[in-house]
């Protein structure tokens, strides 16, 4: 079973019972997708779409259709709102949404296991976006395009990593919801 996410091409087959049995094109529709799930949807979503941001921001810079001033606000802003998001994001997963899940299901331990060692995978890519920033926003000052084209690079290995670790989490954790329907979430 390939747990690492540098080298997961999806969400591994004994990990993927309760997803069988609650397809994705279902979720909305069952009776236990509540404002919580819906929520946490929202956050990956909102990920999804500031890393496409960020992607476009890059790629507009180097076709020339943005100035550096305003390509360096777009990454300063977003960039750092991205990085804080996603820290708080999987922070609150890891202290208390994974505990309660994890306990639901013991056929999916190692799926949170993997889930949390995701997350540290994660803290070094978003280091590593970080850097790159970095590297980028005074470079901007001059011509920049040889820092904003390894930006680009950077966002497509960012994007990657966490576009995968995505899906396979809401594999995971939306079949748990759903079946299960913890307590601990319910008011």
């Amino acid at each position: 079973m390939q747990l690492d996410l540098a080298k997961r091409t999806g969400l591994p087959d004994a990990l993927r019972v309760l997803v069988e049995a609650y397809p994705r094109e279902t979720w909305e529709a069952h009776p236990n997708f509540d404002q919580l799930t819906q929520f946490w949807l929202d956050r990956h979503l909102m990920f999804r779409q500031m890393l496409a941001a960020l992607t476009g921001g890059t790629e507009d810079f180097l076709d020339g259709q943005i100035d550096a001033r305003d390509y360096a606000q777009e990454i300063g802003r977003m960039g750092q709102a991205m990085l804080q998001e996603l820290h708080s994001h999987h922070s609150i997963e890891d202290a208390h949404y994974f505990p309660v899940l994890a306990r639901q299901d013991a056929r999916l331990d190692r799926g949170f296991e993997m889930l949390d060692r995701d997350h540290h995978a994660l803290g070094e890519a978003m280091q590593s976006f970080a850097d790159c920033a970095n590297t980028l926003l005074p470079a901007l000052a001059k011509d920049g395009r040889r820092e904003a084209g390894a930006m680009g690079t950077e966002l497509v290995r960012f994007h990657r990593f966490l576009d995968r670790h995505l899906q396979d989490e809401e594999e995971l954790v939306v079949p748990v919801l759903l079946k299960y329907a913890p307590p601990e979430f319910r008011r």
